[in-house]
């Protein structure tokens, strides 16, 4: 298969990311590069990428067939929007878009002019993700009934167009985006039915820098998820609880450390000495009761979702990143933040 040409529109954080994985890709090659601030084009000819005069210039060049868009989360719309009629096939950075009317006019589009469209949920491929994804579809545990996934900072909300509202900044935005849609790909065989959503404005008033979501699955499942940035001291990336056993990962290098229950009941438990009293209840099992083991962190390839890119533009494979998925993804954001300021749980549709 014969690479596929991309262009980068913006070329900040993200847009270098995707500039730095592209040149040493088996599926595309790097065209070039738009970017509205002079100083990120110059950085970018210093390295020896073309810049191109303009982004018409850049929709313009027909040896591109792929645009990618790393911009402010107010601008996927328009330049998704036009790079689609320009007949270019559009990976658009997370999230997708502001809300669930803007993206549903981005997936009219793609239908309309027949090109490929799609978010960047890099995050899919995660190790501590998978080794959790393993977890839940493995049924080691028993039946799971409470998961809890969570990124810690201690450096509040960026500074940058992050934290304006008018820009569609904010931790729901910027990181629930990738772990709702992490627990969405982990839970399947479950109905989401209600969630409650509180919002944290530590640092910044006008747009969340943390939140605290928890969203209720049919039989009895409860995920809670959280996103932090005035955390100096973090909890565990992952704590899963099952009938059987639980689970936890400390942070996102580290082994999946599991314990389960291979005998239930314990006779003469010898009662923990608390500094004011005592307890069985929540004396610690021995190891006649108990099995430790560990899932190896996995490696994996977020390229691949570049690889899936371009055998469905080919039309050989279909899409990781569905647009159902996007969609269902938005609306639960929408419902958060719906839950935030009624102070409420609200229904998702699902």
């Amino acid at each position: 298969m014969a690479k596929k040409r991309v262009a980068i529109v913006g070329y900040g954080g993200m847009g270098g990311w995707h500039e730095r994985k592209m040149q040493s890709s088996d599926v595309v090659e790097l065209a070039g590069i738009w970017d509205i601030k002079e100083s990120r084009r110059n950085m970018a000819l210093e390295k020896g990428i073309h810049v191109y005069s303009s982004y018409e210039d850049l929709l313009a060049d027909p040896t591109v067939e792929i645009v990618t868009v790393a911009v402010p989360n107010d601008s996927h719309l328009p330049l998704s929007i036009q790079a689609m009629r320009a007949g270019k096939n559009v990976i658009s950075e997370k999230p997708v878009a502001m809300n669930s009317g803007e993206l549903a006019e981005m997936i009219a589009c793609s239908k309309e002019t027949g090109r490929v469209f799609s978010v960047h949920q890099n995050r899919r491929w995660d190790a501590d993700f998978l080794m959790a994804k393993q977890l839940y579809e493995s049924g080691e545990l028993g039946d799971i009934f409470c998961i809890e996934s969570r990124v810690h900072g201690s450096r509040g909300i960026p500074g940058d167009w992050r934290g304006k509202q008018e820009h569609g900044g904010g931790m729901i935005l910027d990181w629930g985006v990738h772990l709702i849609d992490q627990i969405l790909q982990m839970v399947r065989d479950r109905k989401l039915e209600k969630l409650y959503c509180r919002c944290d404005h530590v640092t910044n008033y006008e747009v969340d820098d943390g939140f605290k979501l928890d969203m209720y699955f049919e039989n009895e499942l409860t995920v809670r998820v959280e996103v932090g940035t005035s955390n100096f001291i973090s909890m565990n990336r992952w704590y899963i609880l099952g009938t059987n056993g639980s689970a936890r990962m400390r942070n996102w290098r580290d082994d999946c450390e599991i314990v389960s229950c291979k005998n239930w009941s314990e006779k003469d438990v010898v009662p923990v000495v608390t500094a004011a009293g005592l307890t069985k209840t929540m004396a610690p099992r021995d190891d006649k009761t108990i099995t430790e083991s560990k899932i190896a962190l996995p490696k994996s390839d977020v390229h691949d979702y570049y690889r899936n890119f371009c055998r469905a533009i080919d039309g050989v494979e279909p899409q990781i990143v569905t647009h159902e998925q996007m969609m269902r993804v938005m609306k639960v954001m929408e419902a958060c933040f719906l839950s935030d300021k009624l102070g409420l749980p609200v229904k998702v549709e699902d």
